[in-house]
């Protein structure tokens, strides 16, 4: 059965949001665990909108399942990183002005920053990931650079509305996760994933954990956040 990663980034949103000390990331990370999360995620951008460095340093401390550290391929959240070790590390896209990260990380265009990012963070003992596109050329360059896995984004099949252009994209991701699987890529999927779109991959065995945060969030709001976390894992548990 596929795991579950909670990605507690829009936790650290809302308090951001009056400047104030909660809600506390660390908190619903806690409550995450206690649901039966496998994995806590945290996206630590470089102009620091939601999460800060508090958040990763004190999560570190108290994250007993796994805990993932989503970050740009620069020499700042390298450093970070090598500091806390995280379990796994995440390079992703980052954008200042973006709500949200709009796509997969370009293995191809930016092999030697990604390939020398890799070799720090293994250098350290930390696995990484690396969030791409559902595209085979993506995920040869990364098993090349020695990446120990790929995150499949999976952005462009839940936000098509198009029925005709939402099966082209899944069909996309399935290829990519035989693809991954086959080059023995560990196997990870998320962005924009939630309570309807995750019933769709019953049955596609390859991906090892699944990643969502916003809409576990949303529904945290209001049944409470074990009980979002219990519900989205009972969806998976039926794949």
């Amino acid at each position: 059965m596929a795991g579950l990663a909670v990605n507690v980034d829009h936790i650290a949103t809302l308090r951001q949001a009056r400047g104030i000390n909660y809600p506390d990331p660390v908190a619903a990370a806690v409550l995450a665990e206690l649901a039966g999360a496998d994995g806590i995620v945290v996206h630590l951008r470089e102009d620091r909108r939601h999460i800060q460095d508090r958040d990763v340093y004190l999560l570190r401390k108290t994250v007993l399942s796994k805990l993932i550290l989503e970050m740009a391929a620069t020499d700042e959240m390298i450093k970070i990183a090598s500091d806390v070790k995280p379990d796994l590390v995440t390079l992703v896209p980052e954008k200042r002005e973006e709500l949200t990260t709009e796509g997969g990380l370009d293995i191809i265009t930016h092999t030697a920053t990604v390939e020398k990012a890799i070799f720090a963070l293994h250098e350290q003992q930390i696995k990484v990931s690396l969030f791409i596109d559902p595209d085979t050329d993506q995920i040869k360059k990364s098993r090349e650079i020695n990446a120990d896995m790929i995150e499949i984004h999976t952005g462009t099949y839940c936000d098509a509305t198009d029925p005709a252009e939402k099966d082209a994209a899944f069909a996309a991701v399935i290829e990519a996760a035989k693809k991954a699987f086959q080059l023995n890529l560990g196997v990870n999927a998320g962005h924009g994933l939630c309570y309807n779109s995750i019933k769709r991959f019953k049955g596609l065995k390859e991906i090892d954990e699944f990643s969502i945060g916003h809409s576990i969030i949303s529904r945290a709001a209001m049944v409470g956040m074990q009980q979002a976390v219990t519900d989205m894992l009972t969806l998976i548990k039926e794949l």
